[in-house]
């Protein structure tokens, strides 16, 4: 009997694996970077499950130490409708894993003297000054106060604004019922048209009093057109993409990319009901900075390589390594009420940057890793993290929008530390 299910296991394995090939980094051998190549292939094995038991279509994988490409590897159906095969350059709609990239455009524009973290984010958008706060009274009904300081720019970078998301599971405040969803603006109007939006809307908390995940990156992406003059997109390929040699980066996949767009199941694998990734098929009329690009993993790989050289990749130097470091330095002090945890579960340990987790503590997380981790995800089923004490960038593709997304990404984590051997 086992005999049987190894065999069945092998076919799987060898239907579902794509090689190496195409690698956006050096490649080295798993044992010349201190990994065991049996625990990488727990990977494959992992995914094999998944794929065979029909809870996810498929999955890219890149992982990288010391600069050098050890595992990169694709599994499963691209299309899990047209039963297309992933390939190593399939594009992934990054949702939230837009965020990091946004705010290393804004950082450049620091970097350069033009957008400092103390300004006011209503010297950009006047409109701001005048949202007030939604205080939640006994009963539930909102009364609504004055801001006790303004919004500023660092606020935006770590989601202390008062700003929110709609519809979201980790926030109690009945000011979410008044928001829209993440990229529901972007769809239905320009830049502009978001702006004057939001500002009609209350605020969730007092601006730099608590962590609150919503639209705070969105609105430094339109800072960001504001003071380059520049549509997001643009100045991030001028800046950022084509620098780095991200090919497939964009917010705007063209006709010759969207073959390679990555689909999930057309029904969520543990509810039953229809799910979507609706920037698949319907464009966007704005470059929403906190959700709406796409990449393949390959590209994100070289951009989470770049951040853990300190700003710099192949020569091309993005951002000062001091820069960087502030970057993923924790920026949620005492004083700050620390939700991050709220948004995933094995956020425990976790402070926040500019725009990105970062760990602070030893243990309290579900997954391995140590201080000074820094990630994001995205609600779509991709994943990034890079470990600057063990030189580590690990991103993962999948498409997955309903909550499985979290346990491949604790699953994954697992799996690459369990294969580190020093």
């Amino acid at each position: 009997m086992k005999t049987r299910i190894k065999a069945a296991a092998a076919i799987a394995f060898t239907m579902i694996v794509t090689p190496l090939a195409a690698a956006p980094l050096p490649e080295a051998k798993p044992d010349e970077v201190g990994f065991s190549q049996s625990g990488l292939d727990r990977m494959d094995a992992f995914f094999a499950r998944e794929i065979a038991a029909k809870r996810v279509p498929g999955a890219v994988v890149a992982i990288a130490r010391d600069g050098k490409l050890v595992h990169y590897k694709a599994y499963g159906q691209l299309d899990p409708v047209k039963g297309t095969p992933m390939p190593l350059d399939a594009i992934f709609a990054l949702a939230s894993m837009t965020k990091p990239m946004a705010a290393v455009g804004a950082l450049t524009l620091m970097e350069q003297g033009r957008l400092p973290l103390q300004a006011k984010l209503a010297d950009y958008y006047p409109a701001f000054a005048d949202m007030k706060v939604g205080v939640v009274q006994e009963g539930g009904a909102l009364q609504f106060e004055p801001q006790r300081r303004p919004i500023l720019i660092h606020d935006l970078y770590r989601h202390t604004s008062g700003l929110m998301y709609g519809g979201r599971p980790d926030s109690a405040s009945p000011v979410a019922r008044l928001y829209p969803d993440g990229i529901a603006p972007a769809i239905e109007g320009d830049t502009q048209a978001f702006i004057e939006r939001l500002t009609k809307l209350p605020l969730a908390h007092q601006p730099g009093t608590q962590f609150e995940y919503g639209f705070s990156i969105d609105v430094l992406g339109a800072v960001v057109e504001k003071v380059s003059e520049q549509r997001l997109g643009d100045y991030l390929s001028n800046n950022l993409w084509k620098p780095l040699g991200m090919v497939d980066a964009t917010f705007a996949p063209t006709e010759a990319q969207r073959p390679r767009l990555a689909r999930p199941f057309p029904n969520d694998p543990l509810t039953g009901k229809p799910q979507a990734i609706k920037l698949l098929d319907t464009p966007t009329r704005s470059d929403c900075g906190g959700a709406c690009s796409f990449a393949t993993i390959g590209d994100y790989i070289r951009f989470g390589q770049m951040l853990l050289n300190g700003g710099e990749l192949d020569d091309v130097r993005i951002l000062s390594p001091k820069t960087v470091h502030h970057m993923t330095s924790n920026h949620l002090g005492p004083e700050i009420k620390n939700t991050v945890a709220n948004v995933e579960p094995h956020r425990a340990g976790f402070g926040f940057g500019l725009s990105v987790a970062v760990r602070v503590s030893e243990g309290l997380s579900a997954v391995p890793g140590n201080p000074g981790e820094f990630s994001w995800n995205g609600a779509f089923g991709t994943q990034f993290f890079c470990d600057p004490k063990e030189r580590l960038v690990v991103v993962v593709g999948t498409a997955a929008p309903g909550d499985l997304r979290k346990y491949y990404r604790e699953q994954v984590q697992d799996i690459v530390y369990g294969a580190m051997v020093r």
